[in-house]
């Protein structure tokens, strides 16, 4: 028996408290961020998204330069050119009529070369391409702002859990110390037959549901730990609850307003827009005249043998001009395009439509959210007071004889609820508070640095308190142990 009080008095207390001890700093959430944003996989993948999509601009100014092409070539020809009837004068010869020119050559070296410019000057195509080249750039930047907020959320949720998981294992340690100082004295009383052995039971039974509870706070705090480790490449993240909320300083219909105009989502939907349009700008230019100015020079040489011995063809061409394309029919294609992109632009308009009401609809739910947490947080921190306050008295009637032992554990229990239900309301709060920053484009650094300085320290471990000396209560005098059931 004796082995056994001693396990109750010291090893558990010990034990559980080493186990759950916390180092003495912890990361704010904007140093969380920073890691992460530097980390994270699936930012890298957003990262090097944006940086293709901002090529498209220099693309989109390519599309108006000069286009020069230069062809070589070279090979085997053959030639066979007769001329009947023809014209011949030259200077001291006359002038002869009827005259048959003829030049072959069976197989001879051939070159060619070529160079051309061109220059668009009119092209409704063409600008088309080019404005949806930019908004491919701008559409880039909305989606990179998009992913950042996505992922600040994703950290934040993360940070959160860990904080909640490390006060639940924190509480649920210190609710394990009482239990064991409570188990201790409920054996010892018993052993001076001042309580009945069901107090003892009761102790023991208490003790090992809180020993599992325990076991289950750790496993979750080191899930959570692991998580946030992850996607931020720090060892062993401690991370910070909330000591206080942040006021929201605007209205509902301003958060919706702002919202509408800044929310990625929104302007990636409005962008979508404007991409139909030139795309059915593209398609209805698929019947319109283009104009190009043009240079030119070509030269080709063949020389070889042939019917009339060894021959020599050679011609040189240029030419510097504005050409001009006109189509003229295509069967009916660019109808049917143009046709098909004017529905595509009323999906677009759709599309932002929706967009516009499922942001709204996202921004009333976060600030309707806050406003009750903010209620709940209020409620629950009376709740803690009042659940303190009766902890205290039913320790004290305990001791008095008014209060059993299950009272004691009870109170405890309820004390324990009341601290994480606390703790995850404001973490609640601040996540919400984090939505509509994000729902709005308003995530940066000054608000998280802003955030992390609402954060409280973590809690330092407690060192064990001594075993409560056993004094027996003032009650009846009770029958001695042996006599008891």
């Amino acid at each position: 028996m004796s082995m056994r009080r001693a396990w109750l008095r010291h090893g558990l207390g010990i034990g559980l408290l080493g186990l759950g001890a916390l180092p003495a700093t912890a990361q704010d959430l904007l140093t969380v961020w920073r890691a992460a944003e530097q980390h994270d996989r699936t930012l890298a993948v957003a990262r090097a998204e944006h940086a293709a999509a901002q090529t498209k601009r220099e693309q989109a100014e390519a599309l108006w330069r000069p286009n020069v092409m230069l062809g070589l070539g070279a090979g085997l020809g053959a030639s066979d050119t007769r001329m009947k009837g023809a014209q011949f004068s030259a200077p001291g010869f006359g002038t002869s009529e009827g005259v048959d020119f003829a030049t072959s050559v069976h197989a001879g070296l051939a070159t060619r070369a070529n160079l051309i410019a061109q220059q668009p000057l009119v092209n409704r195509g063409r600008e088309a391409a080019r404005a949806q080249l930019e908004l491919g750039a701008e559409m880039g930047d909305t989606a990179w702002r998009a992913a950042r907020n996505e992922l600040l959320l994703r950290t934040a949720e993360r940070y959160f859990a860990l904080a909640v998981a490390q006060e639940q294992l924190r509480v649920t340690e210190r609710q394990a110390e009482s239990v064991a100082r409570a188990t201790t004295e409920a054996h010892d009383r018993f052993e001076l037959g001042d309580v009945p052995v069901t107090d003892t039971h009761e102790a023991d039974a208490a003790l090992a549901g809180v020993r599992a509870q325990v076991e289950a706070a750790r496993l979750q705090r080191d899930l959570t730990r692991q998580s946030l480790a992850d996607s931020t490449g720090l060892p062993l993240p401690v991370a910070q609850l909330p000591a206080q909320t942040q006021a929201l300083g605007e209205s509902l219909q301003a958060w919706i307003d702002a919202a509408q105009a800044a929310n990625p989502q929104v302007q990636l939907a409005a962008h979508g827009v404007r991409m139909a349009e030139q795309e059915l700008r593209k398609r209805r230019a698929g019947d319109s005249v283009s104009v190009d100015l043009v240079a030119q020079a070509g030269f080709d040489r063949l020389g070889g043998r042939g019917e009339f011995g060894s021959a020599s063809n050679r011609n040189a061409n240029a030419m510097v001009g504005v050409q001009v394309n006109i189509p003229l029919y295509d069967g009916g294609m660019s109808r049917a395009q143009a046709s098909e992109g004017a529905r595509l632009l009323d999906k677009a308009q759709a599309q932002l439509e929706q967009a516009r009401e499922q942001v709204a609809e996202q921004v009333r739910a976060a600030w309707l959210g806050w406003q009750a947490g903010e209620a709940r947080v209020a409620a629950l921190q009376d709740g803690l007071k009042a659940s303190a306050a009766r902890l205290d008295a039913t320790r004290t009637g305990r001791e008095l004889g008014d209060r059993t032992l299950m009272d004691v554990l009870n109170a405890e229990n309820d004390h324990a609820r009341a601290t994480l239900a606390l703790a995850e309301a404001r973490t609640g709060q601040m996540q919400q508070r984090l939505r509509l920053a994000a729902l709005a484009d308003r995530l940066d650094e000054p608000l998280m640095a802003k955030l992390s300085a609402a954060l409280a320290p973590v809690p330092a471990a407690a060192p064990p308190a001594p075993p409560a000396a056993v004094v027996p209560a003032a009650t009846p005098a009770r029958a001695p142990r042996k006599d008891r059931k």
